[in-house]
């Protein structure tokens, strides 16, 4: 397992892609479960299966394909993650980075990560879409955070700000194509668990005290990272369901989100491809 990541390993796996594609990518995009979809639009597309890339982790969790996209999508140069890396299926935080590390070596200016994420909100309603504003790092708090270790002084400070972790323009320029599109978007915090298990009621309520709208499992350590390099976030979460605050409501199940996912990827994809023309 790679505990800390060196610039030599990173650009091992940037030349890797490069060797596989001319294109150069402007936009990443980290698709979360039940989103995959939104990768078949994508034109000219290369792809490469994690496991092609040297110290690349496999996903293993059903709904993330597992495969890397580099081409375009509304006439911006992309590179897709088609199903992210998660710490609890074992992985360290610098396996879980590394797509950005590389994604970033290979020149990207914006991240645009999305997820499925329950609502603590209970005036969300599933299948609904939230722009994230902010996010509660509870997993970093904890000691686990993807900047541990050496500092890679190529990509940013050894204490990077996080005072403004989503880009202000993304989302107003989001606010403003939901907007156009009739596409309701809630916004809120979100926040990021370890996982694999799914929050107690207990959990959930005090989440909710601490000002968070929505939970999920992922997303806050590839923002983390990716603010280290000074890349511009836009960050979007798919509320797959709404949370269980008084443990009478029904069990979240991960096929629950991968079904909901399916109602969410319309809007998810307008409001990306929008944000694409305008960019």
């Amino acid at each position: 397992m790679q505990e800390f990541l060196t610039i030599e390993l990173i650009d091992e796996v940037a030349d890797a892609i490069r060797a596989r594609t001319d294109i150069q990518p402007r936009i990443g995009l980290i698709l979360g479960s039940g989103l995959n979809d939104l990768a078949a639009s994508i034109e000219n597309a290369v792809e490469i299966p994690y496991g092609e890339l040297p110290y690349w982790a496999v996903s293993t969790v059903k709904g993330h394909s597992g495969r890397l996209l580099i081409g375009e999508l509304e006439g911006q140069p992309v590179i897709v993650m088609q199903g992210r890396i998660h710490f609890y299926e074992g992985y360290s935080m610098a396996q879980v980075t590394l797509p950005v590390r590389v994604m970033q070596r290979l020149g990207i200016e914006i991240l645009i990560v999305t997820n499925a994420a329950g609502g603590i909100n209970q005036s969300f309603e599933a299948g609904g879409v939230m722009l994230i504003t902010d996010h509660l790092n509870l997993v970093g708090m904890v000691g686990l955070n993807p900047l541990n270790g050496p500092n890679l002084d190529e990509f940013g400070p050894r204490f990077p700000d996080m005072s403004q972790v989503y880009d202000r323009e993304l989302k107003n320029l989001t606010r403003r194509i939901a907007a156009d599109e009739g596409v309701l978007l809630y916004e809120g915090v979100y926040v990021c668990l370890s996982g694999p298990s799914f929050e107690t009621p207990a959990d959930l309520r005090f989440l909710d005290l601490a000002g968070a709208s929505a939970v999920g499992m992922s997303t806050v350590p590839e923002v983390v990272a990716a603010r280290h390099g000074n890349t511009r976030v836009l960050g979007i979460s798919g509320i797959t369901n709404i949370s269980n605050m008084d443990g009478n409501a029904d069990e979240a199940t991960h096929e629950q989100v991968l079904e909901t996912g399916k109602l969410i990827v319309p809007k998810m994809e307008t409001l990306i491809r929008g944000v694409l023309r305008a960019i």
